[in-house]
């Protein structure tokens, strides 16, 4: 598919402040505006706004006013074996338009099938097929939005047989051939390791560092598969784990400071609790940096 969007070369741009950022939550609005603990920046669900007004929208203004603003989708669909929702990237662009978001990101996962959508972000086969579809949605969205979007490795609670390609591989050649950045998910990575017995270390050093242009940050939950070995849930309903802060070290340690999300979207705590969560990674952010930042980061 040829494209009008000029594939950037080279590292995400530094739009985003290389400092940690929350998601917005509504019940969080007085709080924020009164100034009660300071961050780098909010992120959204660009489904959650859609709508063309009202009070999410009179919120968001607001915040947007005073803080730089990532918009995240959950709900575009970018592995789907079928064509993107013109419709939805159309909702997309007016948001952006709208917002002037520093950043947007999407999963790489697909949630549509014919004319339904599930409510889950399912896994992909590692294939050739896939590969081609894939980057042919990323480029239909990054023309259509006229900005260069991040994507996210996912977590994954299955596999499937026929995939090739490792995840590392998958998405270095997915930003090698549309110019799109990577969303690094360091509780993703975690999640998908324990689930699927391989080691997250050696996931982050086979990971192409030299494309991300953000880090998420996590808690999730334990559960058993029907076996009664350990399955992790990527819940985002607890603070984050002592595992992938270690996961998180090793990647600022590679990257250098990067934009980093908490996330933290059930069992939404008080918002002193959110902002001590973000200070807790500024604060190890800062402590893998001056332990030396590795140069070797491609």
């Amino acid at each position: 598919m040829a494209i009008a969007f000029p594939k950037p070369v080279g590292p995400v741009p530094d739009r985003l402040p290389r400092r940690v950022g929350v998601g917005f939550k509504p019940e969080h609005f007085e709080a924020i505006m009164a100034g009660a603990g300071e961050v780098g920046f909010f992120e959204v669900h660009a489904e959650a706004y859609m709508g063309d007004g009202g009070p999410p929208h009179r919120r968001l203004e607001a915040i947007r006013a005073r803080y730089p603003l990532s918009l995240h989708g959950v709900g575009l669909s970018i592995g789907a074996p079928r064509p993107l929702d013109r419709e939805h990237l159309q909702r997309l662009a007016a948001l952006i338009g709208r917002y002037q978001p520093s950043q947007f990101s999407e999963h790489l996962a697909w949630s549509s099938h014919d004319e339904g959508f599930l409510a889950d972000l399912l896994p992909l086969p590692y294939d050739q097929e896939t590969l081609g579809a894939v980057c042919d949605h990323i480029d239909e969205t990054q023309e259509r939005l006229g900005c260069r979007m991040l994507l996210e490795n996912p977590s994954t609670y299955v596999e499937f047989t026929e995939s090739e390609i490792p995840e590392t591989e998958f998405l270095a050649e997915i930003a090698r051939r549309t110019g799109c950045g990577l969303l690094l998910d360091v509780n993703n990575v975690f999640v998908g390791a324990t689930n699927h017995r391989f080691d997250p270390f050696a996931y982050l050093a086979a990971f192409p560092m030299a494309h991300v242009g953000e880090i998420h940050l996590a808690g999730y939950a334990d559960a058993e598969d029907d076996l009664g070995a350990p399955l992790l849930i990527d819940a985002h309903n607890s603070p984050v784990r002592a595992d992938v802060w270690a996961l998180y070290d090793t990647a600022i340690r590679r990257l250098g400071p990067t934009p980093t999300l908490v996330e933290w979207d059930n069992d939404v705590p008080a918002w002193p609790i959110l902002a001590a969560e973000a200070r807790r990674a500024e604060a190890a952010m800062s402590r893998a940096l001056s332990s030396g930042v590795l140069r070797n980061a491609v």
